[in-house]
């Protein structure tokens, strides 16, 4: 691959890289030279659109299934990438769920299970991560998949805004603390993207009238929008950008802001 890749020679792993968000950074990663650690849940069929992808451009790929929210399984993901790739360069914490209920009537069980993921699982993968890369002593770059709702409340889905505004001081933390070392933490924040969940809202004309009327832009984003942030995150140009959440919304956030 040549050298004018912008992450050529690094080594990734991209949690929930199976589809949508995730799919698209993974593929954004190889495309820019790095070989990618493709994380998935459930059946090893879900991550083949990754792994086919990356293969078809001629990038080195390997697929895991690891549990974020299990720290036996996140050091898997983290040793896969040593004994496969020799490194670790760069960490994507991108898996997260959502479920919407009426907080007086949130069960536990799903708010357990969301913060599980969303909110212990990154500071899981961060930390095995981060000990990685202090281990090899060239920095490295941890790039957190967040959400305009760590800043922006939506009623009905209290655990997700509460796991993602966590998230934000994890972020402006740990960024604080492994900076003396070279290792830059960011959070990327994307607002309405576009990926096949969101098929049914689409299709409903006044439900997807409602969500292009709070976006300035007047658009969905595209996975591919959000992945190319994350290139410029994890590339050598982002030396010096650290503990902050960079906002992909179409100007969504600034909108409710003003309402």
């Amino acid at each position: 691959m040549s050298t004018s890749m912008r992450l050529s020679g690094k080594v990734a792993v991209v949690t929930g890289a199976a589809t949508g968000i995730g799919q698209a950074i993974a593929i954004a990663f190889a495309r820019e030279g790095a070989a990618v650690v493709v994380d998935y849940v459930g059946d090893e069929s879900v991550s083949a659109p990754t792994i086919t992808a990356i293969q078809k451009i001629g990038g080195q790929v390997v697929a895991v299934a690891a549990d974020i929210s299990q720290p036996s399984d996140v050091q898997k993901l983290v040793t896969t990438a040593v004994n496969k790739f020799q490194k670790l360069d760069i960490f994507v914490n991108n898996a997260g769920i959502e479920k919407k209920f009426a907080f007086v009537d949130y069960p536990f069980a799903e708010w357990q299970k969301i913060i599980a993921v969303n909110l212990t699982g990154p500071f899981l993968c961060a930390q095995a991560a981060a000990k990685q890369m202090l281990l090899q002593g060239h920095g490295g770059r941890i790039i957190n998949i967040s959400s305009i709702h760590e800043d922006l409340p939506m009623p009905q889905n209290s655990a997700y805004c509460t796991s993602k505004g966590g998230l934000r001081m994890l972020m402006r933390t740990i960024a604080v603390e492994l900076a003396p070392h070279g290792i830059t933490v960011n959070n990327i924040g994307p607002g309405a993207i576009y990926t096949p969940i969101d098929r049914d809202v689409e299709n409903n004309p006044a439900l997807n009238s409602k969500i292009m009327s709070e976006i300035p832009m007047g658009r969905w984003g595209k996975p591919e929008e959000v992945a190319q942030m994350a290139v410029y995150l994890a590339s050598d140009d982002a030396a010096y950008v650290t503990g902050s959440t960079h906002f992909i919304d179409g100007g969504m956030l600034r909108n409710a802001g003003s309402l």
